[in-house]
């Protein structure tokens, strides 16, 4: 539900569960971000603006997207800054995938962090992100621009995150498996632990 725009308070008194017990679901999940491919040719990267605690409390989240399957390859979150363009380089680095060229906006941060890389760079290339943007800001209550829905914990809301880019990403997978493709069913399967 948390991945719907329903909020903590909502979802407890739909499941007629205490607002505890659902924080706990949250704090206590462990699902992963694994990127389903090794090699992207043309990943779409951006920033996503939050906050916790207040409006005063800008928090960013820092992603790639592959806009071919919608799916959430890697990202961090920090401040718009340098460093936080350069932690979602090293993550992608460090989770072994390559890729051809990499779309982004005009931001200083990722001119510097993605130097070595091929660029294609303009609002023009990076439609899909964009619009991935927007479906984050109409699915996760935490991120509405105007809302009361917010996090309190820093924990917690990457927590939130962290469930609906897996929720995003396993309903790919999930649309793979539709299309009754022997190869993408075991992969899936390997993948979620079906």
């Amino acid at each position: 539900m948390l991945v719907r725009g329903i909020g903590i308070r909502d979802s407890s008194e739909i499941q007629e569960v205490s607002v505890r017990k659902v924080l706990s679901v949250l704090v206590n999940s462990h699902y992963l971000l694994t990127p389903r491919k090794s090699y992207y040719p043309c990943p779409e990267v951006d920033e996503f603006w939050t906050y916790v605690g207040n409006k005063g409390k800008k928090y960013w989240l820092i992603y790639a997207y592959e806009p071919q399957s919608g799916e959430v390859v890697a990202y961090v979150g920090g401040k718009r800054d340098l460093k936080t363009a350069k932690r979602l380089k090293e993550k992608l680095l460090k989770l072994g995938i390559s890729f051809g060229c990499v779309c982004r906006d005009d931001w200083q941060s990722f001119i510097t962090a993605f130097k070595e890389d091929n660029h294609v760079i303009g609002k023009s290339h990076t439609v899909g992100i964009e619009g991935n943007n927007s479906r984050l800001r109409h699915r996760i209550g935490r991120a509405f621009r105007k809302t009361c829905r917010f996090s309190k914990k820093l924990f917690n809301h990457l927590k939130a995150f962290r469930l609906a880019f897996f929720y995003i990403n396993l309903w790919i997978c999930i649309k793979s498996i539709l299309s009754a493709s022997p190869s993408n069913i075991g992969r899936c399967c390997r993948k979620y632990a079906f």
